[in-house]
């Protein structure tokens, strides 16, 4: 029977030029990007501190159709919700870790009019999100410590992902980190089906040759 969920890829734009941030976006989309994968950092849960909700709206204004996911590296993800909402982000993914009360956020999230994305840091148990799964879109395996592009990929994590798709078939499941034509055959086979990836495509002579190797290669496997 085929899977209810499709494959799906969103460039990382971290490592692109922000100084043309909204020329790189459209470029990514018109390369067959399915959706735009935003790194917002306060320095404060991560090291490194990127953008906010600021870039993000004057973002949207240049992208209208896209659809925008922020990965929320921050400690207070419940401070950005309303900001990010009217910024006019799609979906609000943020770390379980620092968060005391996550239905409280995922019920904000949503009420705010936004998709709920949960993410987990690699020493997270991927078991933590269980009490969580039925308030939340989509769970996103990190697959490098998240803060900064360009980091290896940890194949250790893709037992995470076998892990929600057995057990929650129907799950969007994202991996982010280090993801490019080398590794994306065991993000695949693991069960992810949202892709993200930044240096690989962003770096890339042709990012539309890998946006389409790697989708092929998500769909193939979700069979």
């Amino acid at each position: 029977m085929p899977s209810k969920v499709s494959a799906k890829i969103g460039p990382s734009i971290l490592n692109a030029d922000l100084s043309k941030l909204s020329e790189e976006s459209q470029r990514l989309l018109d390369c067959g990007a399915d959706y735009l994968h935003l790194d917002v950092m306060d320095g404060h849960f991560v090291p490194n501190l990127t953008f906010g909700h600021p870039l993000v709206k004057c973002l949207r204004n240049k992208v209208k159709d896209a659809f925008l996911e922020t990965h929320m590296m921050v400690s207070k993800p419940e401070q950005w919700i309303e900001p990010m909402a009217d910024a006019g982000v799609d979906q609000y993914t943020f770390h379980v870790e620092p968060v005391e009360d996550v239905p409280l956020v995922c019920r904000k999230v949503r009420e705010a009019g936004m998709k709920v994305g949960i993410a987990l840091k690699p020493g997270t148990p991927v078991d933590t999100v269980t009490q969580y799964i039925d308030q939340a879109d989509m769970v996103l395996v990190m697959t490098v410590e998240p803060g900064f592009g360009g980091q290896k990929f940890m194949d250790s994590m893709m037992s995470k992902v076998q892990w929600l798709r057995q057990n929650y078939p129907d799950l969007d499941i994202e991996v982010d980190g280090g993801v490019g034509p080398s590794t994306i055959e065991a993000c695949a086979t693991a069960g992810a089906n949202m892709i993200v990836s930044g240096t690989a495509i962003i770096n890339s002579n042709d990012p539309a040759q890998v946006i389409r190797k790697l989708k092929s290669t998500v769909t193939d496997a979700l069979g």
